[in-house]
């Protein structure tokens, strides 16, 4: 088989499943050095006051969001071209693209805002540190970021489903 009858018959699906590991790979990635600079600033508040740590565990987790939300991205595409269902749908090269495309939005705004959290929610930390009783503050400043996350979600989702294979 040469490459012109491989990209007809398995394009349109290695497209969709390219979309559907840049939803979870972006937004996992920023999730994961979000919730390690949180983890960093909470760290040293903790060596100081150790009783703090359940309040430093809830800004921690916020930046964690993004990649659940490529997670459930990816599983909408994986469900929508059959790999989950074993049904295998055919998907044809516009459609794949299409999913491809569709994936972006939580793959790109995921990964970036669950970085740009983290930097907020460790923010957060000093707030926890010098006036826990403004500890709703850190956590809705840190909440403001996710916004961005969820309209990116809700943009891809409606773009996923919104195909016709």
């Amino acid at each position: 088989m040469n490459l012109v009858e491989f990209m007809t018959n398995y394009g349109g699906l290695l497209m969709a499943l390219l979309g559907a590991a840049l939803a979870t790979a972006l937004p996992g990635i920023g999730s994961a050095k979000g919730v390690g600079i949180v983890g960093e600033a909470a760290s040293g508040l903790i060596t100081e006051d150790p009783d703090k740590f359940g309040q430093t565990l809830i800004l921690q987790v916020i930046p964690g969001t993004q990649g659940f939300y490529g997670f459930v991205t990816s599983l909408i595409i994986l469900s929508k071209i059959g790999i989950l269902g074993g049904s295998g749908i055919e998907v044809s090269v516009s459609a794949g693209f299409y999913i491809f495309l569709a994936s972006l939005p939580i793959a790109l705004a995921g990964w970036g805002s669950a970085i740009s959290q983290g930097k907020t929610a460790a923010a957060g930390i000093s707030i926890l540190a010098k006036k826990p009783e403004h500890m709703f503050k850190a956590v809705l400043f840190a909440a403001m970021v996710e916004t961005y996350a969820v309209i990116a979600l809700v943009t891809s989702i409606i773009m996923i489903t919104g195909i016709q294979l």
